[in-house]
């Protein structure tokens, strides 16, 4: 396994080629859950629009009215200092989607960078951001028909709560508390 050599950082412009190549690849992907925990990398025409986009999320003060203030993480492989995957960290569920099937946090991991524990560790490294925010339950949902992020939040101590329904989706909704 590779995961223990990524870290989560905030998305620089030094990572500007890295980060609009992974948006083309989720593009080209044919996931069915595309850019999740990757704010809206789908909408931005470059990097730079999209780094300065998420700066503005991170504070009550600059985020948007209608969004949650969070944080945006890019997982760097500290080997070839490539980017693997993103995660985000909303800082609170207090809005009906969010605390119905969006939850604390999403993720995405490159196609090519898949089972090879990276997801699992980002998750795990981002609980200890969830810790350091002083948030003691976290919600994570998954598709239901998406067995490889079921098992990595029940890797990371999530417990099963319920199903709802999204849209015709079934999504399974997993807390995790955090010690």
């Amino acid at each position: 396994m590779e995961f223990s050599n990524i870290k989560l950082i905030e998305p620089t412009i030094e990572y500007e080629k890295d980060i609009w190549q992974f948006r083309q690849e989720i593009i080209s992907s044919n996931d069915m859950d595309k850019f999740a925990g990757c704010g809206n990398l789908e909408k931005c025409f470059s990097a730079k629009e999209w780094i300065d986009t998420i700066k503005l999320h991170k504070t009550v003060e600059t985020c948007p009215k209608d969004k949650v203030p969070s944080m945006i993480y890019i997982a760097v492989r500290e080997t070839d200092n490539r980017i693997v995957g993103i995660i985000d960290l909303r800082y609170h569920i207090n809005t009906p989607i969010l605390s119905t099937w969006g939850g604390h946090m999403g993720y995405y991991v490159r196609p090519n960078e898949r089972k090879k524990g990276y997801a699992k560790e980002m998750v795990r490294q981002n609980l200890q951001n969830c810790k350091a925010l002083n948030i003691k339950k976290v919600m994570i949902t998954c598709d239901a028909n998406n067995s490889a992020s079921e098992r990595t939040i029940l890797s990371n101590g999530g417990v099963f709560e319920k199903n709802v329904e999204v849209d015709g989706c079934i999504i399974k909704r997993y807390w995790i508390t955090l010690k």
